[in-house]
């Protein structure tokens, strides 16, 4: 058991610390950690408990947390973790409340939709579909305004028009 919780540690969670395989509860919460997750905690397979709360922990979660079957316990709230949450049993087992506060961090269990749908354009950027929508307005608006003011200016086409409707 390690609880390093409370210590004003800084800097990155060390890589080394995915060597300790018969680890079976960690607790970094309330420091000042910043860097990723390292990809290798899956390694720690006895992990029950894992607590890397309010840091100032960035990236995405490593796919290979997921492979921690005996965790029980996960807080990685108030961190600035984003991306996906890995899909696993696992992972999503965990309350919506293990992983709040991290803004851009998406899928279940939390609320927060992954799935926004981006189209690539010939030179290969992308715009969200939103932006789509959002262009469709406009075109929409400009044509619309663009023939009706057309018809109110104009006094030959404004007479042309009604005579067309009620006649």
């Amino acid at each position: 058991m390690i609880d390093l919780s409370s210590n004003n540690l800084s800097g990155t969670i060390p890589f080394e610390i995915s060597k300790l395989t018969a680890l079976r509860f960690l607790n970094l919460s309330r420091n000042h950690l910043n860097g990723e997750i390292p990809n290798d905690m899956g390694n720690m397979k006895l992990l029950e408990s894992l607590d890397l709360s309010l840091n100032k922990i960035s990236g995405e979660i490593p796919q290979s947390l997921s492979d921690l079957s005996f965790l029980s316990f996960l807080n990685l709230s108030y961190n600035n973790l984003s991306g996906k949450i890995p899909t696993s049993t696992q992972l999503q087992s965990f309350e919506a409340l293990s992983y709040t506060g991290n803004p851009e961090l998406c899928g279940p269990p939390l609320m927060n939709n992954c799935t926004k749908v981006k189209q690539v354009l010939e030179n290969g950027n992308f715009f969200d579909i939103s932006d789509f929508y959002i262009g469709m307005g406009v075109g929409f608006a400009a044509g619309f305004w663009g023939i009706y003011s057309v018809i109110f200016f104009n006094r030959t086409c404004r007479h042309g028009y009604f005579h067309f409707f009620t006649t």
